[in-house]
C-alpha cells in the first residue's frame, strides 16, 4: 500500500441504508467524487472533494458504531482499490458497493449493488441488481447480470404507480424506495 495515495472523498456520514437488500441497516456512507456516467436523476454533488489517505478514511467511518460500510458516488470504483479496501476491513467494516456496472470490482469487496447505467459494463460480480426504472426494457439489462435479487426503484420518485405495476406483471423483481427520503434522513 502507497500510506500517501490520496482519495477524493464527497462526503462521509453515518444513516440507514435506504435502498435495495439492505434497506433499514445502519450504516457508515463513504461517498467519493467523480463518476463515468452523466445520469440526469444523479444526487451527488460533484463539485466538493475533501483530499484523504486510506487510514484518515477509515479513522473517519470507525467514528461511528456500525460495521456496515456502503461506498458510492458517483462510480466509487473509479477510486476504490484493494490498499484501501484492506484498511477499511482492518477495522470490521462489512463493505458494501454501490456500481453503475462499469468497473472490475476488487476481491475485499462483501457486496456488490449494481445500479446499471449504460454499457459497456465490465463489472464481475453482482450480489443484487438495482435499475432505476424509467419504463426501459429492464429485461435485457438484467439478463446481463447473473443474480436472483432484483430490484426495480421508481425514478427519484416519480413514477412509484407504474414501477409497482411493473413488477407485479413480473414478479421476478422486487421494489425498492428510497425509504431514506421518505422518512426524512439522508
Amino acid at each position: 500500500m502507497v500510506p500517501d495515495k490520496q482519495y477524493a472523498v464527497n462526503e462521509i456520514f453515518y444513516s440507514l441504508q435506504g435502498e435495495g437488500w439492505h434497506t433499514g441497516t445502519p450504516a457508515v456512507f463513504l461517498r467519493f467524487s467523480g463518476c463515468n456516467r452523466r445520469c440526469p436523476f444523479c444526487d451527488t454533488d460533484f463539485s466538493h472533494a475533501t483530499m484523504m489517505d486510506a487510514r484518515e478514511i477509515a479513522c473517519a467511518c470507525a467514528a461511528f458504531p456500525a460495521r456496515h460500510l456502503v461506498v458510492t458516488g458517483g462510480e466509487p470504483l473509479l477510486q476504490l482499490d484493494s490498499a484501501l479496501l484492506r484498511v477499511l476491513k482492518a477495522s470490521g467494516f462489512f463493505v458494501q458497493v454501490e456500481t453503475n456496472g462499469s468497473l472490475p470490482v476488487p476481491p475485499e469487496v462483501d457486496w456488490v449493488t449494481c445500479s446499471p447505467k449504460e454499457p459497456p459494463y465490465a463489472i464481475d460480480r453482482v450480489d443484487e441488481l438495482k435499475i432505476v426504472f424509467q419504463n426501459q426494457d429492464v429485461e435485457s439489462v438484467a439478463g446481463l447480470f447473473e443474480t436472483p435479487r432484483r430490484f426495480l426503484q421508481p425514478c427519484s420518485g416519480s413514477n412509484v404507480e407504474e414501477t409497482i405495476a411493473y413488477i407485479l406483471e413480473h414478479p421476478h423483481w422486487r421494489l425498492s424506495l428510497q425509504t431514506h427520503r421518505f422518512i426524512g434522513i439522508r
